[in-house]
């Protein structure tokens, strides 16, 4: 086993593949595994994975972070989240293997990891889950390039923000505000939407989960707003009743919790759970 209070790199076998990971040691029987969203490498935007990590192992937890295939130092083909199934396999299998008092593993991902999560963590032997701001939206297949489709829902409320302030009268009468754009927006905010197939997919996958599962919005983020949306439809009103999942907001923007306050209210709820495990 490492040395407690560590942090060395590594690379972990996938499928004829390397992932490059990093490994900060505990004492801890519950350890965290941190898997990167979108195309993040695993310090994150800014290094605030890398700096979650510090602030986790610090209280005794080991945290594990790694570039999924294709991402960052770790070989083969990006083939994005939704076949991200075997690299969070072989992260839980690693660091079980390297901190061999580790009997819990908590999984967090944010954005399109915390999705990948819900879908893949129980194959991996993930024993809780945090997901914050967990990705719902379809893409277009008519470009090349992927183009999210922004929710009926999200664009609802960035609306509904931008008209109770009182400085968009003072705008649209100024002439900084499109009227015309205004009111085509207005007109897209209300028209309804079934949910998307990815979201009964989440829907159906939080449903099957064994352990825990903590979901964190940031409650003015476009992706959290989406999630929302769905969680609050028809379709999850059976899942919102289940006692092991639970959703809790933070007033901010901010998708990645990067401001102090963020970071500080994501650090407090992942060592939470991390001391209830």
């Amino acid at each position: 086993m490492d040395d407690p209070m560590t942090r060395r790199f590594h690379q972990i076998a996938c499928e004829g593949d390397m992932l490059a990971a990093t490994l900060d040691s505990g004492t801890s029987s519950t350890a965290l595994l941190i898997v990167s969203g979108g195309n993040e490498i695993r310090s994150g935007a800014h290094s605030g994975m890398a700096q979650l990590a510090t602030r986790i192992s610090e209280q005794g937890f080991p945290v594990l972070r790694y570039d999924r295939r294709g991402i960052g130092e770790s070989t083969g083909k990006n083939c994005e989240f939704l076949s991200s199934s075997a690299d969070i396999s072989a992260a839980a299998t690693f660091l079980r293997q390297h901190q061999s008092q580790v009997k819990t593993v908590i999984a967090f991902g944010n954005c399109d990891a915390a999705t990948a999560l819900a879908l893949f963590g129980t194959n991996a032997g993930i024993d809780g889950h945090i997901l914050a701001n967990p990705w719902v939206i379809e893409t277009s297949n008519e470009t090349d390039i992927k183009e999210p489709t922004i929710s009926s829902a999200a664009i609802r409320a960035r609306y509904w923000d931008r008209i109770r302030n009182p400085r968009t009268i003072v705008d649209l009468l100024s002439g900084k505000i499109d009227f015309k754009k205004l009111l085509k927006g207005l007109k897209q905010a209300s028209q309804s939407e079934d949910n998307s197939a990815l979201s009964l997919r989440l829907r159906d996958s939080l449903s099957g989960l064994d352990g825990k599962a903590h979901i964190l919005l940031a409650k003015r983020d476009t992706t959290a707003r989406a999630f929302l949306a769905a969680w609050n439809s028809s379709d999850f009103g059976t899942l919102r009743q289940k006692p092991d999942i639970t959703v809790e907001s933070l007033d901010s923007a901010s998708h990645s919790f990067a401001d102090v306050s963020a970071k500080d209210w994501l650090t407090e709820r992942l060592l939470d759970a991390l001391q209830s495990a």
